[in-house]
């Protein structure tokens, strides 16, 4: 489980073909430095599992249900990813819980500079329509995030600029795909009107 709150970013090191999927490494940051075999880390919102590391990289596998559900079949060298370590019980809770388990892809729509931080507006899908609300929660490459607008085919939100220094939004452009998970609470709602029939 994750709050949203991106520690840093870390650039691909490598990115391989393998069984049923592909196997990523990526740069370990400085202040990565408690990693073990079999840690969940959130990699642009989505929880994959520490396979190895050594001082300079960590590696992760990516299966082929991932590879369909985010932008990473479209990862390679160089890509930049939003990175955050897994919630500890004594941890402050400055975000929203995260599960890390992404549900579809949006593309940047636009990119709108403010006085005090940037306007991002994404494109909708029908599928994930009902579970966005206005001043809801909604997770951006693994990140918190409040929706400030909503429409029929389209959402936005506010960035700071802190978030901006220290996450890879401030490299996308309008074309590009990000990766999305709907509020948690907001499904669980959803799954009991839906059972009820209202």
């Amino acid at each position: 489980m994750f709050t949203g709150l991106v520690e840093t970013t870390g650039t691909v090191v490598d990115v391989e073909e393998a069984s049923e999927g592909r196997r990523v490494s990526v740069e370990r940051p400085e202040g990565f430095d408690e990693l073990s075999i079999g840690e969940s880390i959130s990699v642009s919102g989505v929880c994959l599992t520490v396979e190895a590391f050594d001082d300079d990289s960590m590696s992760f596998f990516l299966a082929e249900e991932t590879l369909e559900k985010t932008w990473f079949s479209e990862l390679k060298q160089g890509s930049e990813v939003n990175l955050e370590r897994s919630l500890r019980p004594q941890d402050r809770m400055g975000g929203h819980i995260v599960q890390g388990h992404v549900e579809a892809v949006a593309e940047v729509l636009d990119v709108e500079e403010l006085d005090e931080g940037w306007n991002m507006t994404f494109s909708l899908s029908e599928e994930l329509r009902d579970l966005v609300v206005y001043k809801g929660f909604i997770t951006v490459e693994g990140i918190s995030l409040t929706v400030t607008e909503v429409t029929d085919d389209s959402f936005s939100v506010t960035v700071i600029p802190e978030t901006w220094k220290v996450t890879n939004l401030s490299d996308k452009l309008e074309g590009d795909e990000v990766n999305i998970e709907t509020d948690m609470m907001g499904k669980y709602v959803k799954k009991m009107m839906d059972s009820r029939g209202v």
